[in-house]
């Protein structure tokens, strides 16, 4: 590797490698994918007294750097997270190899046959912050989908990141596959994020994974394609038809089992005919579990509230905050969701069918749900094995980004000696 100090030389080199090992990936037998995914996980768990060390010094810097205490969560590495880690390494190992498989096939009157055929994108280029478990998440779906992958994590994770990327890159070798399949850029110089975003010729496409600012820098500067994985401003709607003890769970775990990931709910519409009761209910139930409610005119009524200002709505807390507005009928609550959403995730309860299709079809976000906490956003749980991200664009690739996601096609064309009349 070139002097750290010569960002453009180390960029063009990582640039350069990973085109090579795309090539040959193309063509890798799944067998040999899955063992590396398999050697990678079984790295991981030997290594972790490593990575919990590693990740040690990153919570320090994230402390150091006053870091939130939901972003510091989003960073923490514990043994259960690295089990986590391990499993959907494994979790991608198992399915299917989307490489090759067909979409569609058909003959022509020309006496041609044509099949579309999965296909590798290339090399992915994944700019993430925080989250040192994107290491192994990314590194896993791009390698299955046949894709090299450069990835640039946040310098929160710096050392996290390292010590799992380690793990994978053992995985490779077990398997034979090249090296230079997963590559880390091995420096917290921001220049590094620069040069990513205009290497047309050697990375095929740019996924940002983390808070509005650096989506945003990546959309504004990027000259390769990018997945957009915009921030969640998720919503959830409490129909006049929604049972009680489901509002009352689905809220609590939506807003509090995790705060930081962008499943977690943000948004709280509550139908005006349930105000006084499961609106009441469920907003007195958040305060009680230490959620800040900001709350519209109507719902400051609830002691504990405090006000909601025009900030409020359409704002990604990630944190043990809420907005919660009273609205006067579905459409209400579909016309804020229009004004304040992202695309990301959306939620209706109620145990009325046509109000949840009217919701399902009115929308369009990327994921709509119904009667479902919203932390299931996440690829893992849609029986992806992991994620590289929830894309909120409308082109390629929507919502849950997995291995199939990371693929494009060809048109493989047989014919028998025919030609054009």
């Amino acid at each position: 590797m070139k002097d750290l100090d010569d960002i453009p030389a180390i960029m063009a080199e990582i640039g350069a490698r990973s085109k090579a090992a795309a090539a040959e990936l193309a063509y890798a037998a799944p067998s040999a994918k899955a063992q590396a995914l398999e050697a990678a996980a079984d790295a991981v768990w030997a290594a972790r007294a490593t990575i919990v060390e590693a990740n040690a010094r990153d919570l320090e810097f994230g402390r150091d750097k006053g870091l939130s205490d939901a972003m510091m969560d989003r960073l923490l590495l514990t043994e259960e997270r690295i089990k986590g880690i391990c499993d959907g390494l494994r979790a991608v190992a198992a399915q299917a190899d989307p490489v090759g498989a067909v979409i569609a096939e058909w003959d022509q009157p020309s006496g041609l046959h044509i099949k579309r055929v999965r296909t590798p994108l290339g090399v992915v280029g994944v700019i993430y912050e925080s989250r040192p478990n994107v290491t192994a998440d990314a590194g896993a779906l791009c390698l299955k989908a046949g894709n090299a992958v450069i990835l640039r994590g946040g310098s929160e994770s710096f050392h996290s990141s390292q010590a799992i990327h380690a793990c994978l890159v053992e995985g490779l070798r077990a398997s034979g596959l090249p090296e230079d399949a997963i590559q880390l850029v091995p420096t917290r110089d921001r220049t590094a994020v620069s040069e990513m975003l205009t290497m047309t010729d050697t990375i095929d496409v740019i996924v940002p994974r983390g808070g509005k600012g650096l989506v945003g820098l990546v959309q504004r500067e990027a000259r390769v394609p990018v997945f957009a994985h915009l921030e969640g401003i998720v919503h959830i709607y409490i129909d006049k038809q929604a049972d009680p003890v489901k509002a009352l769970n689905i809220v609590l775990n939506a807003k509090t089992r995790r705060t930081g990931i962008c499943g977690a709910a943000e948004c709280l519409l509550i139908h005006q005919d349930v105000l006084d009761t499961v609106g009441q209910g469920v907003i007195r139930a958040l305060l009680q579990a230490g959620v800040r409610v900001h709350a519209d005119e109507t719902l400051m009524a609830i002691e504990g509230t405090e006000a909601a200002t025009s900030e409020d709505w359409g704002r990604e807390y990630l944190d043990m905050d809420i907005a919660a507005k009273v609205v006067p009928d579905i459409d209400a609550a579909i016309a804020h969701i229009r004004q304040y959403g992202s695309n990301h995730t959306d939620c209706i309860i109620t145990e009325d069918d046509a109000a949840a299709d009217h919701f399902f079809e009115r929308l369009d976000s990327a994921i709509l749900m119904r009667n479902a906490s919203t932390q299931f956003a996440d690829g893992g749980e849609f029986g992806m094995g992991a994620e590289i991200g929830i894309a909120t664009g409308k082109m390629h690739a929507r919502g849950p980004v997995g291995a199939e996601q990371l693929t494009s096609f060809k048109y493989l064309v047989t014919g028998d000696g025919a030609i054009r009349g």
